[in-house]
This record gives C-alpha cells, structure tokens and sequence, in this order.
C-alpha cells in the first residue's frame, strides 16, 4: 500500500533551466554595467563557472556551489569585491523566475485526495518562493539541521521519518538516477523516475515506474498498487499509458 508521494524539487516540479539562466543573464548585465573589462565575458563561461567549481564542492551546501560560481565569474573582470551584491541579485532573479513545470498543479491536485505529499531537495529551490506554498504535508531540505545531501542514506531516514510511515508505503519521484531511484530503493522506498527528457537506461538498478510527464503519475502510482510483483516493478505498462522500462541520468543537477 501506497501512503505517502515524495517529490525532488529541480527538474522535477520546478523549471530551474529558465531561472537559472536569467539569474545569470542578470549578473552578467551588471558585470559590463560596473565595468568595461567585462565586455567581452559570456554567458557561456558563466554558466561553465558553476562546473568548474561543483567538482570540489559537491558535497556544499547549493548557495555555496553557487556563491563559489560567481566569484569565479566576478574573476573574470575584476570584480571579485562585490561577491555580496551580486549574489543578492542572481538568486532575487533566480527565485522570481522559478516556477513549476506545467503538468506540476493538476497532477499534484489531483496526487493529495489519495496520498500525503513530500518535497525532499538537496538544492535551494524553496516551495513558498517557487510557486508552490501550501502544497506538501512536509519539506526537508539538506542541510538544514545537519541533514546531508541525497544520495546520503540519512536524507531517505529523514524522509521516513517526516512521513511517519514504513519505507514500503513511500515513493520518491524525481529526475536524477542514482539519487531519486537507485538511492532511494536502496533505503526501503518505492521508486518512480520522472525521465521528462526520454533519456536512455543507465545500468544497474530498476525503479518502480517510469513516467515522462507528471500527467502520468496518477495513473502509474495506482497501478504499483494493483500491479506489482515481488521485485516491486510493474508489471503492466501498456495499460497504464506510462513507459516503466527505465533509463537516464541527471543532466543538470541542481544549479541553483
């Protein structure tokens, strides 16, 4: 029996692409606005800055990564001083152009008559500044009160616990392989990976369902409760109109 649908938050509900690349849009509008040695930044080395900088610092809380980022880009014309204004002004535009993915309020409208919901992230993407105040019965968010970063066993303890009910009665849904279906069946949890983008099957592990809209997770979710065999898979795909054969892997991440 299925209780309690717990949600990554980016590229999962929320649109981070978009907002991110405002943000960022926004920064280096200020960058040639402060100074003529920025002229010649790009957008691109930009965004590159935050792949530059996650490598050594994966494990950060996101506000870090991101702070991280932006110093190197400030670097680029000088402008390393002024850290703090600039970082006020990426994440006011990154917040303000936040918002979920269209399918996002119908599916979760309709997700709450049968199940509680969750919002689980390892990122920065707040659900009262990302269109989605009121939504959950709960929210965990690493690293507040020492909680660490999916793919962490004690992030899916906390999320059992927050639930208030067996691992077996949960299913994480999100974008990412390892850490929203490897990660999460690894702690006891059902599994549905959310693959929006039809990426290919990485190897090892299986989820429970695969979906490529929340459109279909209703119907996905009802069928793992009347469909399922031993190994916790579906068994009937064509009949729900969700594909559960799965593949992929995290493209983005959380770029907050």
């Amino acid at each position: 029996m299925l209780t309690t649908v717990v949600f990554d938050a980016d590229e999962t509900l929320l649109d981070l692409r978009p907002a991110v690349t405002g943000g960022l849009v926004a920064v280096l509008d200020e960058m040639r606005r402060r100074t003529p040695a920025a002229a010649g930044v790009t957008l691109a080395e930009l965004e590159s800055d935050w792949d530059a900088v996650f490598g050594d610092l994966t494990a950060a809380p996101v506000m870090e990564i991101r702070r991280a980022a932006l110093a190197r880009s400030l670097n680029r014309a000088a402008l390393a001083d002024h850290l703090d204004e600039i970082a006020d002004l990426f994440f006011a535009r990154r917040f303000a152009l936040t918002r979920p993915f269209p399918d996002v309020p119908p599916a979760l409208a309709t997700l709450r008559r049968r199940y509680a919901l969750g919002f689980a992230t390892n990122g920065n993407s707040r659900a009262e500044r990302c269109g989605l105040t009121g939504e959950f019965a709960f929210e965990l968010y690493a690293h507040e009160n020492g909680l660490p970063k999916k793919p962490a066993p004690e992030f899916y303890a906390a999320v059992i616990a927050a639930a208030g009910v067996p691992a077996g009665q949960i299913v994480y849904v999100g974008d990412s392989w390892e850490h929203d279906v490897v990660a999460p069946r690894r702690a006891g949890l059902r599994s549905v990976w959310l693959n929006r983008l039809g990426l290919p099957r990485p190897p090892g592990g299986r989820p429970d369902a695969e979906v490529s809209s929340m459109a279909d997770l209703p119907a996905a979710l009802a069928g793992l409760a009347v469909g399922s065999n031993s190994a916790g898979t579906l068994d009937a795909p064509a009949a729900l109109g969700a594909r559960v054969d799965v593949a992929g892997v995290d493209a983005f991440g959380a770029r907050a």
